[in-house]
């Protein structure tokens, strides 16, 4: 029999925070019409700023899968009508307003979710994903993801970049409550490493940015 860790933390089954720092509270489901499925890399499983997660929690129509390589994707994407990634490329688009349709017409949204060289392993893992229609953030907005550093100042955690695509694809839906338990994550992290920490590490560097689960504004795909 495992012998007990006292020092490990419990954690919450459903945030996988510890406990003292469960984010459950802040999260409310919103629903969409887009369906998303989140590609993520096992790293990201581990890792403490898990974004793409709260997403899942945070909305209605969403899964995630984590892998490297998904069996399953052909047979998955057999039965989908319309299918779009979230990964940048020559071909490219911004996403657009949904037109009006039955709720069997509503598409499916896949979203990566590693660093550049994690989603690039699953792209190539994958080759059913290179052939659909791609989707790419404009320029927008700077990441409120304080607390990762990366060169890519426009870059955007996974969790933002899927509110982002939605608001544009659903202009209608309000989908900012999925960003509040992230919002609070983030706060937590800062006072956790302390104001000086924080200062020195990342505030005295604004091309500081997302490293884990970011995607770029550009739409360049850092993590």
């Amino acid at each position: 029999m495992p012998i007990p860790n006292p020092l490990k933390r419990p954690r919450c089954e459903q945030c996988l925070r510890p406990v003292s720092y469960c984010l459950c509270e802040h999260i409310t489901v919103v629903p969409s019409r887009t369906r998303v499925l989140i590609l993520q890399h096992p790293d990201e499983q581990r890792h403490a700023l898990n974004t793409g997660r709260l997403a899942v929690l945070g909305l209605k129509q969403a899964e995630l899968l984590v892998g490297e390589r998904f069996a399953q994707l052909g047979s998955l994407l057999a039965a989908e009508a319309r299918v779009f990634l979230l990964f940048p490329g020559e071909q490219a688009q911004t996403p657009q307003p949904l037109a009006p349709g039955p709720e069997d017409a509503a598409p499916l949204l896949i979203v990566l979710d590693g660093t550049w060289r994690k989603a690039r392993k699953i792209l190539h893992e994958n080759p059913v994903l290179n052939s659909l229609p791609r989707l790419a953030l404009e320029a927008g907005q700077p990441s409120t993801y304080r607390i990762r550093q990366t060169g890519e100042f426009a870059a955007v955690s996974t969790i933002e970049a899927i509110v982002r695509t939605l608001t544009a694809l659903e202009p209608g839906q309000d989908f900012s409550p999925v960003l509040v338990p992230f919002d609070v994550l983030i706060e937590q992290q800062i006072q956790a490493m302390g104001a000086d920490v924080y200062r020195h590490n990342y505030k005295t560097d604004e091309t500081k940015r997302p490293e884990s689960g970011a995607i770029p504004n550009s739409g360049l795909l850092e993590r």
